[in-house]
């Protein structure tokens, strides 16, 4: 649905750490370096998530980021890789019947208190 999104992050090293181990599972890493900016991809090789040190604006605001996941069983190893990490966890993996059947999701914190969801529809 989107072409790109950007996070400011407080502390980018740390961010990277989280989102690199947080974000295996779902077959996502740093595929751009450029120091203070990362590109993070998928399996085509396109950074369409970005990480960036926080340069602009004010006090930063919580975002909801949702990540495809392929099966439950990579929505249950991202939430094993954010109990790694003492990431704080919003909601344990179950299905979420309310959105639709099949809705099979987690819920986390990242470094810069954002929700990090994962998330498979079958």
């Amino acid at each position: 649905m989107f072409d790109h999104l950007s996070l400011q992050c407080d502390d980018l090293g740390a961010s990277r750490r989280f989102y690199e181990q947080l974000l295996g599972p779902l077959g996502i890493s740093v595929s751009m370096d450029f120091g203070d900016v990362l590109g993070l991809s998928g399996p085509d090789g396109v950074p369409k998530f970005w990480l960036g040190k926080h340069t602009t604006g004010g006090a930063q605001r919580e975002i909801h980021l949702a990540f495809t996941a392929a099966d439950r069983a990579a929505v249950d190893t991202f939430h094993a890789s954010a109990r790694e990490l003492d990431a704080e966890i919003l909601h344990e993996p179950r299905e979420w019947p309310e959105y639709h059947p099949g809705y099979y999701a987690v819920f986390v914190r990242d470094p810069d208190g954002n929700n990090v969801e994962a998330v498979s529809h079958a």
